[in-house]
């Protein structure tokens, strides 16, 4: 492609960020070209990331119609994140030799398919099968985008702005696709939910080639196969065993899986130790700044999905809200969030240090963890300002870590770092919903009255169940019961998750100080 700063052309080296951070000469000024395919790669990431909401009021108009049990109904919600997260790493790796530009049109071509075969799908079975192809779509989307904006954008300050809308459509995504959900599935058949993507993943295939520039590793090595399985059989285990524990507690067979995995995590890093050409180089994590932005991703992922444990039933069942009315309330504080990573790059342009402005951002986000821990049960305005409070700290933060990971990463291992923050998401967000989502249902376990029938002292929603068989005041007084112990649950999780996330802003004081980008 002509005109494009990611051709690695003399004179315009993508590797533009040094060890102390500060922007070479040779970075070329991204024009109307690249800006141009930078909203095209946002359908993608839009769509990928609204396929992870985008079951939650479909899924009963699903179970009306195919009938699966409940097992097949679980991994039909379930076995998309699941497919990708094994797969992002391998994904990200494999973008980077043989170009990411042309693993995002595979995978949009997979991921159309997949959603057609999804949409017309007539039984249980063919479901989970498409879902898991677009769970393989979906994990060739994700790091090829990033990677593409980290070649597309040389420039650190254009990289930085270029961020920050990847980091607002991509929560953007996750919102609207429940409330998207609620609405074709009132208006239309539950198919409807995947046929949207069709269009978007059509236009892809047909400006992908015209605008998106092409862009590997130069010298990428053999692939090293055997890593493939090892690094599935590390993240999958983990990932189903966090999942399940904020439902079912911790269950022998979910400690199992975890430590399982962990095994095998470990046999995946000495692998990339040890052989000649790594799937992920352990050069990346040398890179000023790339270990800590990993982490504190992580971080940030565990925050936003541990509180969304919460807010979401407190919406519904504790001020019984209709699905579709719980989505419509939860889109307000999306309103501050679009302005959120815009203000953390204007601040860092405008010479605030990185590790202030993250810092800060931390310091936000604890702060709406503390007004959640001040709710009752009658609190819609109170817990959606924490909500806002919470999540705009959050995007702060996870705006600047990605420019700050993906300018540390070379350009030649773009995909692999882009892989890696998206696997430590990921894994951030199972761990979130598993800490917090334990600790809310210990404290509701402990606050339900003694004498609850045994199955109300479990989990808010058999609470609800059991009170509505029950006669008059009886019944009321039991689901009052259960509101006021589910609320303590999520004040207690509010104060953990406020203390992680004082810690974490320490981290970031120390760790990023002394890392010095220089955006524009």
């Amino acid at each position: 492609m002509t005109n494009s700063p990611s051709t690695n052309r003399p004179g315009t080296d993508p590797t533009d960020t040094l060890a102390t951070g500060t922007a070479t000469p040779s970075a070329a000024r991204a024009g109307r070209r690249e800006w141009t395919a930078l909203a095209v790669l946002m359908l993608p990431l839009l769509l990928v990331s609204m396929d992870v909401s985008v079951l939650y009021f479909a899924i009963p108009a699903i179970s009306a119609d195919l009938a699966p049990s409940g097992t097949q109904q679980l991994w039909i919600f379930d076995i998309y994140a699941f497919v990708l997260a094994g797969l992002l790493m391998t994904m990200g790796s494999l973008g980077d030799r043989i170009g990411r530009r042309r693993l995002l049109l595979i995978g949009a071509a997979a991921f159309g398919t997949a959603s057609a075969v999804a949409a017309y799908a007539n039984s249980p079975e063919t479901l989970i099968a498409a879902r898991a192809v677009l769970g393989i779509g979906g994990a060739t989307l994700m790091p090829s985008t990033m990677a593409l904006v980290r070649t597309m954008f040389t420039d650190p300050g254009q990289r930085a702005k270029a961020i920050g809308l990847w980091s607002g459509v991509m929560t953007a995504g996750i919102a609207l696709g429940s409330v998207l959900s609620g609405v074709l599935v009132q208006f239309f058949w539950w198919g409807s939910v995947f046929l949207v993507n069709l269009p978007a993943m059509a236009l892809l295939l047909v400006l992908g080639p015209v605008l998106l520039p092409e862009s590997k590793d130069p010298r990428p090595g053999r692939f090293d196969w055997p890593s493939v399985p090892l690094s599935m059989a590390a993240v999958l285990p983990v990932v189903y065993g966090l999942k399940g524990i904020p439902s079912d507690g911790w269950n022998v067979r979910y400690v199992v899986a975890i430590t399982v995995g962990l095994l095998f995590a470990a046999l995946f890093v000495r692998r990339q130790r040890t052989v000649e050409h790594p799937m992920i180089s352990p050069a990346l994590f040398r890179g000023p700044g790339f270990a800590p932005a990993v982490v504190l991703n992580l971080v940030s992922s565990f925050a936003i999905l541990g509180s969304a444990f919460f807010t979401t039933q407190y919406l519904q069942s504790v001020l019984d809200k209709s699905a579709m009315e719980a989505a419509l309330w939860s889109l307000l504080p999306s309103v501050p969030i679009g302005m959120a990573a815009p203000a953390a790059t204007a601040l860092v342009q405008k010479g605030v240090n990185r590790a202030y402005v993250v810092t800060a951002g931390l310091v936000i986000g604890a702060a709406g963890y503390g007004l959640l821990a001040l709710a009752g049960t009658d609190s819609l305005w109170l817990v959606l300002t924490a909500c806002g409070v919470l999540a705009s700290g959050i995007v702060m933060v996870i705006s600047q870590m990605m420019d700050l990971a993906l300018s540390a990463a070379p350009a030649e291992s773009a995909g692999a770092a882009a892989s890696l923050l998206e696997t430590g998401a990921e894994f951030g967000g199972a761990l979130g919903m598993a800490v917090l989502g334990s600790i809310g249902t210990a404290v509701y376990r402990h606050s339900m009255p003694s004498s609850a029938p045994a199955g109300a002292r479990e989990t808010l929603g058999g609470a609800l169940a059991l009170a509505g068989r029950l006669p008059g005041r009886t019944g009321d007084a039991l689901a009052a019961a259960a509101r006021a112990s589910f609320t303590d649950g999520m004040q207690a999780a509010g104060i953990a998750g406020a203390a992680l996330l004082i810690a974490a802003a320490v981290l970031a004081a120390v760790t990023l100080r002394k890392i010095h980008v220089k955006a524009g």
